[in-house]
């Protein structure tokens, strides 16, 4: 009976906490929060619509782009708000950064989500005036993104006493692994555009695919990691134990992300 206790007021602890994330919160935080709950609940109106028109799921022109983009947008911007109020930057700093990634974020789902309903490719699309510029404003809007993000994981890497050990170490893991996913982005996007400029447009989506699941596995660490240092805290563990556990599970999240991206590699090496 005890432990059934226990187990009550641990969960309504953690619900207290979870609340107090909102609470505690900034003003570009909760903005963040708010812009990307509303780019997820796109995500899943889209989803319905593909259920009610149909279509193929896969390729180019599908339903699938404005599904995946406005879940994926709207959790990473959720996740880096939450993460980044861990990040020791000025306030001004912070606000600046946060805001400038919460309306890039946008701009990306709205122009994907745009050529979703057009019924055309939203990447390597030069078919069109405007297709031309929506694919070149995505394109800017990647660079923005990586400009955001590359800042505040140098930041990350800052004395910051205030925060635990195990967040630390979460944070700073999570955000390398975001580096990485940056970069196999970065690597789809050249090869398709060097793909479309030598006249093969349909190449440059298969291509571009194949290192979709390095981008994914490495994308999300910064939300599974700290998630689980911030979970550890109402288990009781002692300090130096959460670390451990961050520590092992960072690794073991490091090799299974490690075969993803060899095997993502080769195929994008080969096609």
């Amino acid at each position: 009976m005890s432990g059934w206790v226990g187990g009550v007021r641990g969960g309504g602890a953690l619900v207290a906490a979870a609340g107090g994330i909102w609470a505690d919160a900034r003003r570009v935080e909760r903005v963040a929060y708010v812009v990307g709950a509303l780019l997820m609940a796109s995500g899943v109106f889209h989803l319905g619509v593909f259920a009610v028109d149909g279509g193929p799921w896969e390729g180019p022109v599908s339903w699938r782009k404005a599904v995946t983009f406005g879940l994926s947008f709207g959790l990473t911007l959720v996740t880096i708000a939450w993460v980044g109020s861990f990040v020791p930057l000025k306030e001004r700093t912070r606000a600046v950064i946060l805001g400038v990634f919460t309306a890039d974020c946008v701009a990306e789902v709205a122009l994907i989500t745009v050529q979703a309903w057009r019924r055309v490719p939203s990447h390597f699309n030069m078919e069109t005036v405007l297709d031309t510029a929506i694919s070149r404003m995505l394109a800017v809007g990647g660079g923005i993104l990586i400009v955001t993000l590359v800042t505040l994981a140098v930041a990350s890497f800052r004395e910051n006493p205030a925060v635990a050990p195990s967040m630390r170490l979460a944070m700073r893991v999570g955000f390398v692994a975001l580096m990485l996913a940056l970069l196999s982005g970065a690597a789809m996007i050249a090869r398709g555009v060097a793909e479309v400029q030598s006249g093969d447009q349909r190449l440059a989506y298969h291509v571009a695919g194949a290192l979709k699941p390095a981008h994914a596995v490495t994308m999300h660490a910064i939300l599974v990691l700290p998630a689980l240092a911030w979970l550890l805290a109402f288990t009781g563990l002692a300090e130096a134990r959460r670390v451990r556990v961050v520590a092992t599970v960072s690794w073991a999240y490091g090799v299974a992300a490690a075969v993803v991206i060899l095997w993502s590699a080769a195929e994008f090496a080969t096609t």
